[in-house]
């Protein structure tokens, strides 16, 4: 896939970037792979504390899931805490449910502290199309603010979710007001910004074509190498194959979004009121919100096959239509898609290939305030303060069934039950 073109992402961007490739042979702290939320946070916290540190990005600076997904800002993770408990304990999972806090608070942290424009709004509804998931919803709620104390959720019945989000599809909702929405690339390109401006060396179109271990571990690309103390591992869904031993660990899924002709502010307002992140609770579940500039964003149609759907821009239409009937008569100006990596249990997968090499992936479409916690762990990691990165690295992770040349007909097959699933009352 063309992850970016045609991205109304690249058509808004504030800037872009203009980074050298490597061409030389250099020698830093620590070197990352991947100019993402991941790489750039976790780059931009160790610079901050007087590190030598160099980014190498095989594309551009977001060329990945951190410049062109959904742009919800969601509190947890892709796996729910029940899940979460079952795999490392309560004690644990309560550890883990904090962080994931953090992660929404130190997104926010960055957007002020470097002055980031990148369209941030407060605000996202969870909804729900049938009874069962109206009863997921409530609990979901309950279990939240009796076991983890989590007191921003509100509970909207049929007549307020109407009132909000302007579709027959759904009957109930549960908003978060600490949760949120924002442009994606603009805030990537906001850390790239900041990383640089800390020191942090960032290097496009420079792809790792060898990582070898030691202490100092070297990264060669075909024009330069780079020898580094530590290592950290951000590639996610487009990490190469290294020999660490992760590429099995997660899964690339193509997800895809449309943005529709500007609508206008009345428009929109009329659609979502209060212009919050939307996301249905389906297993292939839809997720949209407004735009700056008025358009309707609108995503969904997971390909699990790693095959685009044909003719894109009337696929992702149908789905908004579905949900909103009266844009039958919008056009679609833009319309794209790229790779997430999912993990098994859909929990994210930190942890270390070397005593001196980390690495985080498998955010499984959860990762906006994700992928920057994952920064700040691993650049504590590196610095001495382990123990919350640890805590991550106890999640038991699996390798997909079937090795690399029968896991994706695997996972289709598993796809085309869940989604019979949603399918039910």
């Amino acid at each position: 896939m063309n992850e970016t073109n045609n991205s109304w992402y690249q058509h808004s961007a504030n800037w872009k970037t203009q980074f050298p490739q490597l061409t030389e042979n250099k020698t830093v702290d620590v070197c990352v792979i991947g100019a993402g939320i991941t790489g750039l946070t976790t780059a931009l916290n160790l610079a901050e504390q007087g590190l030598r540190v160099c980014i190498l990005e095989s594309e551009h600076v977001g060329f990945g899931a951190s410049g062109r997904s959904g742009g919800q800002m969601i509190f947890g993770f892709a796996a729910e805490q029940p899940t979460i408990e079952n795999l490392v304990g309560k004690n644990n999972a309560k550890i883990i449910w904090d962080c994931g806090l953090d992660g929404l608070n130190l997104t926010r942290s960055r957007i002020e502290k470097h002055k980031i424009d990148c369209d941030y709004v407060a605000g996202q509804a969870n909804l729900a199309l049938k009874p069962r998931q109206e009863k997921d919803l409530r609990h979901w709620q309950e279990s939240l603010e009796k076991d983890y104390g989590y007191q921003t959720l509100e509970f909207w019945d049929k007549q307020k979710t109407r009132e909000e989000v302007n579709s027959e599809k759904y009957i109930a909702g549960l908003y978060d007001s600490n949760s949120a929405h924002l442009h994606p690339l603009n805030y990537t390109l906001g850390l790239a910004k900041a990383a640089q401006e800390a020191g942090v060396e960032i290097f496009e179109y420079s792809p790792v074509t060898q990582l070898k271990k030691g202490n100092p571990a070297v990264v060669k690309t075909p024009k330069g190498d780079i020898t580094a103390s530590f290592v950290v591992l951000a590639g996610n869904a487009y990490l190469p194959e290294l020999g660490v031993g992760l590429r099995n660990k997660v899964m690339p899924v193509g997800t895809y979004i449309c943005a529709s002709e500007p609508l206008g502010e009345e428009k929109c307002r009329e659609l979502i009121t209060n212009n919050y992140g939307i996301c249905d609770i389906n297993f292939v579940l839809d997720y949209y919100r407004c735009s700056s500039d008025f358009r309707m964003l609108f995503g969904g149609r997971v390909s699990y096959s790693t095959l685009e759907p044909a003719n894109l821009k009337n696929t992702m239409r149908k789905r908004m239509i579905d949900v909103f009937p009266q844009l039958n008569d919008v056009k679609i100006d833009f319309a794209w898609g790229g790779y997430v990596a999912i993990t098994m249990n859909r929990a994210p997968h930190f942890g270390r290939a070397d005593k001196n090499i980390f690495f985080a992936q498998g955010f499984s479409g959860h990762g906006i305030a994700a992928t920057g916690l994952a920064g700040k762990l691993m650049a504590d990691a590196i610095t001495g303060t382990a123990d919350k990165f640890d805590v991550f690295g106890k999640i038991p992770h699996m390798s997909f069934p079937g090795g690399r040349m029968f896991r994706t007909p695997a996972l289709v097959l598993a796809m085309a039950w869940f989604r019979m699933k949603d399918m039910l009352p």
